[in-house]
């Protein structure tokens, strides 16, 4: 099943697209949509922020989201925002140097705290609350999580709380883990109240919104761009970010086709069981944290603001749905917490995450383009504050000041290999690699 295809089956089965009230929609661009400083193509979390971030320097903003706003990855997430990059911070001072290394990760903290400043500052509800919780699954991957532990604070500065054996179930009640690390710096919430939120925040500032609005040609000018719909509107704009991650692939492949040959689409999926009781549900988890574990292809799970267990482990890099989803996923949850056996799963979704081949964001121009049009993609899996920190550093960029923007864009990618014919079938066999990985 084409990739769209399988979005559309599993977005109708999101817990949070059941849980909120779309109080706002934004009309498809029309005939010639006139000018404007800056467009942007894609209306997920990187796509709003940049948008408020460019707005709040006065810049005339248009935003076109193909779907509807926060209908992609940002709004179907497993909802936790955690420190640091989907990738090692090794894999950042390898390239760029330790110094510049210690500055990409406390953008990272910097972007947790753009989140709160966000909610804070534009009334966003999104459920929030603080905590994160790593914890291995065997001895061997407790003395990895350990190191890594010691060396957050030994190299960046960054503590977090270590958890023994004897000390973890005064932190989580299941049988699955050896050892922990707590953060209470990250955090968890609703991704796509949270995303809403910030559409809203983007059009009381003055920024024009179009939903159902699909970009499919670029023509490109020496000081401007114009953008070609599907619907045969036009936009021209002084400068343009494009932040639709795997989804400018799927839906214009001629768009940028350099951009997608640098990124892979991922399955990733997600359960909630039915409502529980509120002393049942903090039960699970007494810290109240988002958990992840730290296996290669993990499992992460939070409980909801309604006292539910959302569940997330699944990964496809073949796109293919698995199959029985829900069962599969209740399965899965019952092995990390035995107590909720007859538990029933209520809502089973999912969606495609772009990774990048090692797993760093990739941040750029497209010169074959023009020096202004900028990209944002590959958050791999991590994105939920990430994007929103990213949004900032490119509107500093089009604002004038590329520094920060630069030090991302200074991290080298290399294209899946084999192109799109060969890359899935690849990696579907590394990944088996490491599941067998996960086991010792």
């Amino acid at each position: 099943m084409p990739l769209l295809d399988t979005d559309r089956e599993l977005t109708r089965h999101s817990y949070y697209a059941a849980t909120v009230v779309r109080r706002q929609h934004f009309a498809a661009l029309q005939g010639d949509g006139g000018a404007c400083d800056v467009a942007i193509v894609g209306g997920g979390l990187a796509g709003l922020a940049a948008a408020i971030e460019l707005r709040e320097r006065g810049f005339d903003v248009v935003l076109l989201e193909a779907h509807e706003i926060g209908w992609g990855a940002s709004g179907r997430n497993g909802g936790q925002a955690i420190h640091g990059l989907a990738c090692d911070m090794a894999t950042v001072e390898a390239q760029l140097g330790r110094e510049a290394a210690k500055r990409v990760f406390d953008m990272s903290i910097e972007s947790l705290d753009l989140m709160r400043e966000y909610c804070a500052r534009f009334a966003i509800d999104c459920d929030w609350r603080d905590g994160h919780l790593a914890v291995a699954t065997s001895e061997r991957k407790a003395r990895h999580l350990r190191d890594d532990v010691d060396a957050l604070q030994a190299r960046y500065g960054y503590p977090l709380q270590w958890i023994d054996r004897a000390e973890l179930p005064r932190w989580i009640a299941s049988p699955s883990y050896v050892a922990g690390a707590h953060d209470p710096r990250s955090s968890h919430l609703h991704p796509l109240k949270y995303c809403l939120g910030l559409a809203r925040a983007a059009a009381g500032l003055g920024v024009r919104l179009h939903e159902g609005t699909v970009v499919t040609r670029i023509d490109s000018g020496r000081e401007s761009v114009t953008l070609r719909t599907a619907a045969g509107a036009s936009l021209r704009a002084r400068q343009l970010l494009l932040a639709g991650n795997v989804y400018l692939q799927e839906l214009a492949p001629s768009l940028a086709p350099q951009l997608a040959a640098r990124i892979m689409p991922v399955g990733t999926y997600i359960v909630c069981s039915k409502t529980m009781p509120a002393e049942q549900a903090a039960a699970l988890i007494p810290c109240d944290a988002g958990v992840c574990d730290t296996n290669f292809v993990l499992d992460y799970f939070r409980t909801t603001a309604d006292h539910r267990m959302l569940y997330g482990g699944r990964v496809s890099y073949s796109t293919a749905t698995p199959m029985n989803l829900a069962g599969s996923m209740q399965r899965r949850m019952a092995q990390t917490f035995p107590q909720l056996r007859d538990v029933e799963v209520e809502y089973a979704w999912g969606g495609f995450v772009d990774i990048s081949m090692n797993r760093a964001p990739d941040f750029g121009r497209v010169p074959a383009l023009g020096d202004q049009v900028y990209y944002l993609q590959g958050f791999s899996g991590h994105g939920l504050a990430m994007t929103g920190l990213a949004g900032k550093l490119v509107a500093e960029a089009m604002a004038g000041d590329a520094a920060r923007f630069d030090t991302f864009a200074r991290l080298k990618h290399h294209p899946f290999p084999g192109g799109r014919a060969l890359r899935t079938p690849a990696l579907v066999l590394g990944m088996a690699y490491y599941r067998l990985k996960d086991m010792w």
